[in-house]
């Protein structure tokens, strides 16, 4: 028989490991995202005037880095004026020579009300020394894209896969393009391009973001 513990809890037993979690979970049930002690090594940073010196190599990528907020548009239906859905893309930075990427959809109804969440995506920009560009993105609908490309000029990107990789349970895309790029007015506007397995290349989305950090 399992020795007891005080409290007269059974070591071994269903009863202690429940009684040790909730034991260990005093100090961490109150605590949340935004509670979290900061790292030991420089926090990431979407703004260009604080936080770690953007490294050299991926100064073609400078006009990218902050927080953009705003509305777009699935797919390429003419005269479309309703938004599809909101997003925020958040390109950040550790002072390295790479970028992060982070990209939160919520999906909206014909009043422009928010009905649910959207796709995610998380990745990471990596400009090579020849100048072409790397983007490797992470779909939450299971999903791993590598995509290669260049800087079209100094405030538009354009973007190509090389390599998906998808679970079963993930949509059939087999390839897509994105073309990045910073209008006259200061927004950050995209069109992306996908391939399914029955299809070619086709508009999936579009959106024109506003700065709203960095």
């Amino acid at each position: 028989m399992s020795a007891a513990e005080p409290g007269g809890v059974q070591r071994g037993s269903g009863d202690a490991a429940v009684a040790a979690a909730q034991s260990r979970a005093e100090s961490t049930r109150g605590v949340n995202l935004q509670d979290v002690p900061p790292l030991p090594i420089p926090e990431d940073t979407a703004n260009l005037r604080l936080g770690p010196v953007l490294d050299d190599a991926c100064l073609a990528l400078l006009p990218l880095v902050g927080v953009w907020r705003g509305t777009g548009l699935f797919g390429n239906e003419p005269g479309a004026q309703s938004p599809d859905f909101g997003q925020q893309i958040t390109i950040s930075h550790d002072g390295r020579d790479f970028l992060r990427h982070e990209s939160v959809l919520w999906l909206l109804d014909d009043d422009g009300e928010v009905t649910g969440p959207g796709a995610r995506e998380v990745g990471f920009w990596r400009p090579q020394p020849d100048g072409s560009l790397e983007l490797l993105i992470a779909h939450a609908e299971g999903r791993i894209e590598v995509f290669y490309g260049q800087a079209r000029s100094a405030t538009a990107w354009a973007m190509s896969t090389d390599g998906t990789w998808r679970t079963p349970t993930a949509a059939p895309v087999i390839g897509a393009t994105r073309l990045y790029g910073i209008t006259p007015d200061g927004r950050l506007a995209y069109v992306e391009e996908r391939a399914h397995k029955d299809a070619a290349l086709a508009p999936h989305a579009s959106a024109a973001l506003e700065r709203i950090a960095g």
